[in-house]
């Protein structure tokens, strides 16, 4: 798969991770925050929690599910970011890292929504 393939599935598949977290009441403050850490797909609010979601989007199952992709090294890498976007919000809040998989392989396409990951 071609790069710009894999920014439009990744873009494709946050716009649908979006659309059903806003179903579920969550917020949208910001997208694809950027740092020299890393990138946060999406930054949410869920009542008084600030939430920093992670979209995995996945077209085969060749390589596994799209969760699978979030390896303790990338969890380490996402804490890394939303403490740094934290630092420049200057705000204290309670927080916590989401994962939204987006499995394209299915028509509609099939989501799962892990809360509170950890390492």
């Amino acid at each position: 798969m071609a790069v710009t393939d894999k920014i439009v599935l990744g873009q494709k598949g946050e716009e649908i991770a979006w659309r059903f977290l806003e179903n579920k009441g969550y917020r949208l403050l910001e997208r694809n925050v950027r740092s020299k850490v890393g990138e946060l797909d999406l930054v949410c609010r869920d009542n008084n929690w600030l939430v920093f979601v992670e979209v995995k989007t996945r077209t085969s199952t060749e390589f596994g599910r799209p969760e699978e992709s979030v390896t303790p090294s990338k969890l380490a890498k996402l804490i890394r970011a939303a403490e740094r976007y934290l630092l420049q919000i200057k705000e204290s809040p309670s927080w916590r890292i989401d994962v939204v998989a987006v499995d394209m392989t299915t028509n509609p396409p099939s989501l799962e929504h892990f809360q509170n990951v950890t390492l």
